[in-house]
């Protein structure tokens, strides 16, 4: 069985957010439409604590987009964005919720970015993604979302090596 993967349709990652993609928002209805088309439609949410590590605000004379060591991994700066329980850390009103059957929150801890939906960056804590997939059945995913050269490509990457098919 194949499941619908949405990958951080979120408020700051659209135009008008803090960390926008150009026109993310036109994948919005393509998005509705294709969820209608899956048994299981699941997503996943960047869930940041204020003080979370990536945050440039978190280092003195640093810049957005300088790389950093991160607990011994690169890391990118990034502005504040998708701040838990915060306007752009919600779904925008565009995004039908109704087919999603569960939210997986990512990037909670402030100490290591996360930018699969599988995982933080070292693979040490699992956002329980895997196993929520394995017990439905679901042997394939589409995965979809934003960004796709961030949070969209690690996850892909990542349902590939857990065995997933993925497109």
């Amino acid at each position: 069985m194949k499941a619908l993967l949405i990958t951080d349709i979120q408020n700051d990652f659209l135009p008008g957010g803090s960390l926008a993609v150009k026109e993310g928002d036109l994948i919005v209805p393509t998005i509705n439409d294709l969820a209608s088309q899956y048994e299981l439609v699941v997503a996943t949410q960047d869930w940041h604590p204020i003080d979370h590590k990536s945050f440039v605000s978190q280092h003195i004379g640093k810049k957005v987009f300088d790389t950093i060591d991160l607990n011994g991994l690169p890391q990118t700066l990034w502005p504040e964005h998708c701040v838990q329980d915060s306007w752009g850390a919600q779904f925008p009103a565009s995004l039908s919720l109704k087919p999603i059957a569960v939210i997986f929150h990512k990037g909670m801890n402030a100490s290591i970015d996360s930018y699969s939906g599988f995982y933080d960056n070292a693979k040490l804590s699992n956002t329980g993604l895997d196993g929520y997939l394995k017990a439905k059945g679901i042997t394939a995913v589409d995965i979809c979302g934003l960004a796709a050269d961030y949070c969209v490509y690690y996850t892909a990457m990542d349902a590939l090596e857990l065995g997933f098919q993925s497109t």
